[in-house]
């Protein structure tokens, strides 16, 4: 008789705003802990509440993103850091996050420390990759962005008026 894989569920989370490679690695790393990955995509009013601004892509956009990446079993709402209920609700295993948090209290987290059989699995962030830094990068160039954009709608209001003069 062939041997079935027991089930490992991996629940991770985040804001995912301005999805970039330190968001897809820590996904993909969390997958291979276990047979299913299900994320919490913090909810617009949650990253208002702690990080003192709202994102920049919505809460419908950004959950439809992480849903959609083969790593990703399952993407559901998270309206609270690590929430204890949302941990049993999703069967979770094992729960990973970002190493910035080490040494930082969340109420599920040390839950999930006190459960047998259960774990919590630190990763390093990426090294120079942050939604943050993207946000800096975007307004310290944001002058050339601009210019950039405008050049572009000028040449293709030129090449319509050229196709249009042509007919």
């Amino acid at each position: 008789m062939p041997e079935t894989k027991q089930e490992v569920i991996v629940f991770t989370s985040g804001s995912f705003d301005l999805f970039h490679l330190g968001h897809l690695l820590i996904l993909e790393k969390s997958a291979a802990l276990g047979t299913r990955l299900v994320v919490g995509v913090s909810s617009d009013e949650l990253i208002e509440e702690y990080k003192g601004m709202k994102p920049i892509i919505p809460f419908e956009e950004r959950v439809r993103i992480v849903g959609a990446l083969k790593c990703v079993d399952k993407a559901v709402k998270q309206t609270h850091l690590t929430e204890i209920a949302q941990l049993v609700e999703e069967k979770a295993d094992i729960v990973t996050i970002g190493d910035d948090w080490v040494g930082k209290h969340l109420e599920g987290l040390e839950w999930m420390k006190r459960q047998p059989g259960k774990k919590v699995v630190y990763f390093p962030y990426t090294p120079g990759v942050s939604t943050t830094t993207i946000k800096k990068t975007i307004i310290q160039q944001s002058h050339q962005i601009i210019e950039a954009s405008l050049a572009r709608e000028e040449a293709e209001l030129l090449n319509w008026q050229e196709h249009k003069d042509r007919r």
